[in-house]
């Protein structure tokens, strides 16, 4: 029988990080089955999966912020970003936009199908080092997938954090996700603001730049920097934006992270095309602090 590594063995390394020098840890692919297809928008759906194993469903664990392998037997494969609670284990959640052939094909894919999972891979969102601190969660778009998951797991330890601020922005209502947890999210007594860039007919809510919320925080702290980190999720040119803004407010870039997931194509370290010189960010990220990403030429 052929020797193989463990799946889900993260023990390896640090984190949970796989390492582009473990080539061995790409090698398993465990089998599980969609078992919900959800339409979010018109182009994202949300596919709840679950391991079909018994005993690797148990020991599947991950980390805010990990991505894993999905595939599709006779069609490829590609990385996507966990959006649920690690606490789920090995049913996970993953909401993926139809965009390009892989994702249009899994989007034709109902329920009952079976799938390919390996991982989980990459760096993650240090959840347990921000106890007893307040914390910023802003995205942008599809940047808040990847921060779902740390929110969620934010949101069962609750009383561990301070004051909780996610402020979440698209380009118009109809691209706003997962709309239908606004009102549990907030049960949670976290400060929700939400904003559009267009808004339609039926709009009742704020209509502006995430940047504009992000600023009336800001006013409501003296300084940021000796309790509160940030999470900030979304396309790259947000992140000069609002990490300028939190910089100048006093947030250390050692405090604020991010997710460069948007970069990842192969998942794998081959296809080289997230690699920003010797970095690659599906093998050392995609969770990066915002001192690393300044530090890494054109990382956005």
């Amino acid at each position: 029988m052929e020797n193989r590594l463990p799946f889900f063995d993260i023990t390896a390394q640090p984190g949970g990080r796989r390492r582009r020098e473990d080539p061995a840890s790409f090698e398993y692919t465990c089998p599980a089955e969609i078992t919900s297809v959800y339409s979010l928008t018109g182009t994202e759906k949300l596919y709840q999966i679950r391991i079909i194993d018994q005993a690797q469903r148990n020991h599947f664990s991950f980390q805010p912020g990990q991505f894993v392998m999905l595939e599709l037997p006779g069609i490829g494969e590609a990385p996507f970003s966990i959006s649920s609670s690690p606490t789920r284990h090995g049913d996970l959640e993953l909401c993926i936009r139809a965009v390009g052939n892989f994702t249009n094909f899994l989007s034709r894919v109902e329920r009952g199908a079976k799938v390919g999972l390996s991982g989980p891979f990459g760096t993650h969102f240090p959840v347990e080092e921000m106890h007893d601190q307040d914390i910023l969660f802003i995205a942008g778009g599809l940047g808040i997938v990847p921060l779902r998951s740390p929110l969620l797991t934010v949101l069962e330890n609750r009383s561990r954090y301070r004051r909780i601020d996610v402020i979440y922005g698209a380009r118009s209502p109809a691209e706003l996700l997962f709309t239908y947890q606004y009102a549990e999210w907030r049960r949670f007594d976290i400060n929700l603001g939400i904003t559009v860039d267009q808004p339609d007919t039926t709009w009742d809510g704020r209509t502006g730049q995430i940047t504009e919320i992000l600023r009336e925080r800001i006013r409501e702290s003296a300084s940021l920097a000796d309790h509160t980190f940030a999470i900030v999720c979304g396309p790259p040119v947000m992140f000069r934006f609002v990490c300028d803004m939190l910089t100048g407010a006093g947030l250390p870039m050692q405090k604020m992270f991010v997710s460069l997931e948007r970069r990842m194509h192969c998942g794998r370290g081959k296809c080289c095309r997230c690699n920003i010189g010797s970095t690659y960010t599906c093998l050392d990220g995609p969770v990066f602090d915002y001192w690393s990403v300044m530090n890494l030429k054109e990382a956005i």
